[in-house]
């Protein structure tokens, strides 16, 4: 038997977590361990807890420790955590923001329910969610990376002709056993595969891999952005 979605919420608008909370709990493959009502109810939480939520979906804008600040947080002491981030203030600047602090999906506070739970889906499946539109703004190149980092991406030496098959695939957003499937290599290999570019590219995780990657022209996306 599969294992739950385990998620936590953090709104500091108690009607809309309510009804959140209202909606997810009725999707029998997740579990909602708790939720908060701000920033510093989240920590308080999460240190005290004895089961770490996978995900965490966490508005931006509140009193005390906002999104953004928590997002560093959960960054920092529980870095397993992905962090969903939960707004109405769509743009551009703040959007790549977010994701550069470490936030591995994006999702506007009118979205559908059905986006929601899309997005919270892929996240557990794939480790980052990003849409068209938020594809479209990290390929703008809002995000320049370090002549350091550019040098080495530029440097068709740098990487392996697996790992450039591998990072291409994770870029459009194949988990690691499509990618098995693809690439006739088993899921172990792949891993293996994907946890040297993450140590080459100094990428935290998936979801910053892919800002690098699209930023530094080294793959090709599918759809057309």
């Amino acid at each position: 038997m599969q294992s739950k979605i385990q998620l936590a919420l953090v709104d500091d608008e108690l009607l809309f977590r309510k009804g959140l909370l209202s909606i997810l709990s009725k999707e029998s493959d997740i579990e909602i361990l708790f939720d908060a009502e701000d920033g510093n109810d989240l920590m308080n939480q999460l240190r005290d807890t004895k089961v770490i939520p996978e995900i965490i979906i966490t508005d931006l804008k509140m009193p005390g420790i906002n999104g953004v600040e928590v997002t560093k947080l959960i960054r920092k002491e529980f870095q397993d955590i992905k962090v969903i981030a939960l707004t109405s203030y769509f743009s551009k600047p703040f959007i790549i923001n977010m994701i550069s602090i470490g936030a591995v999906a994006y999702l506007a506070k009118n979205s559908t329910p059905k986006f929601m739970l899309k997005t919270i889906r892929e996240v557990h499946k794939k480790g980052f969610y990003y849409d068209e539109q938020v594809m479209k703004f990290i390929h703008e190149g809002l995000l320049n990376p370090s002549e350091e980092q550019k040098k080495s991406y530029f440097d068709n030496s740098y990487f392996t002709k697996r790992e450039k098959e591998i990072l291409n695939l994770i870029c459009n957003q194949f988990n690691t056993n499509e990618i098995a499937e693809k690439l006739f290599i088993s899921p172990r290999t792949v891993e293996g595969h994907r946890n040297n570019i993450l140590t080459k590219t100094g990428s935290k995780n998936i979801a910053g891999l892919v800002v690098y990657a699209i930023q530094n022209k080294l793959v090709i996306l599918e759809e057309q952005l």
